[in-house]
């Protein structure tokens, strides 16, 4: 008698992996083969993961059609099984395997843009959160304003492309194909900070230098080294903004050997 886990794992590299061979062992056929059964769950599998992939990534959908993505996503679920049931989560790594993926090659773009609708996807299901309460910045010691780290908004991410992404999506999205055409993909590089607001998804973007300084602090830099790192623009006046649109939820104040000693976030 196999166990539980012993079926489950079988069930597992059929449905992921294709590999009957195990799990039909243990089906009845009552009229219909056990391959048979099986291949009804994978189909589906596939289907519900396609569909999953498709609602995150809508404009890589449109830009390469429905065959040709439905036949990429098989392949990528075939590598990339999901490893959550919380399907909003899968397709982060759908971007590096379009930027490999040999017959997407000509649309050296495209996983810029999957990138981008990453970002987008994890901005509209990351948790609420309430802006950082700029009086009790305000209220630390100057002394120790250098040690304080800011904790970013769960929906903030910053995307960087080789080619103009942003514009790329929107045209896509709003079936502008004057605006696409338009398009220029050798304008070079573009810094695009991500941000839900109450209106939506905001996608802007910054100067490289600005973009870098937003990138130290959303890593987690303290922020007099932050600054430090950016001597080519106004740091007053980026951070100034950044708390203004409420991008930091709250900050942490850490001590000479860098462990937090003081943390402060919304209730």
């Amino acid at each position: 008698m196999p166990t539980l886990l012993e079926i489950e794992r079988a069930l597992y590299r059929s449905v992921a992996k294709q590999d009957d061979a195990a799990a039909a062992r243990y089906i009845v056929a009552d009229g219909l083969a056990p391959e048979a059964r099986l291949a009804i769950y994978r189909n589906t599998f596939i289907g519900t993961l396609t569909t999953a992939l498709r609602l995150t990534f809508p404009a890589i959908h449109r830009l390469v059609g429905a065959a040709f993505f439905e036949s990429a996503a098989r392949i990528f679920i075939e590598g990339h099984p999901p490893r959550s049931a919380y399907l909003d989560e899968y397709g982060g790594s759908f971007p590096d395997f379009l930027e490999q993926f040999h017959p997407a090659t000509a649309l050296a773009y495209l996983s810029g843009v999957a990138r981008l609708e990453w970002a987008v996807s994890r901005a509209l299901h990351a948790p609420d959160a309430s802006a950082l309460d700029l009086a009790r910045l305000a209220a630390v010691d100057s002394r120790d304003r250098g040690r304080i780290i800011l904790i970013p908004d769960p929906s903030v991410a910053l995307v960087r492309a080789v080619h103009p992404v942003d514009e790329i999506w929107r045209a896509v999205l709003a079936e502008d194909e004057a605006a696409l055409t338009a398009i220029d993909l050798g304008a070079g590089p573009a810094w695009l900070l991500v941000q839900r607001l109450t209106t939506g998804v905001d996608v802007r973007r910054l100067g490289e230098s600005a973009w870098r300084f937003m990138a130290t602090l959303l890593a987690g830099t303290p922020l007099q080294e932050a600054i430090d790192r950016a001597p080519d623009i106004a740091v007053e006046i980026a951070l100034a903004e950044h708390l203004a649109a409420g991008r930091f939820v709250g900050f942490e104040l850490i001590d000479q050997d860098n462990a937090v000693y003081a943390r402060e976030v919304p209730a």
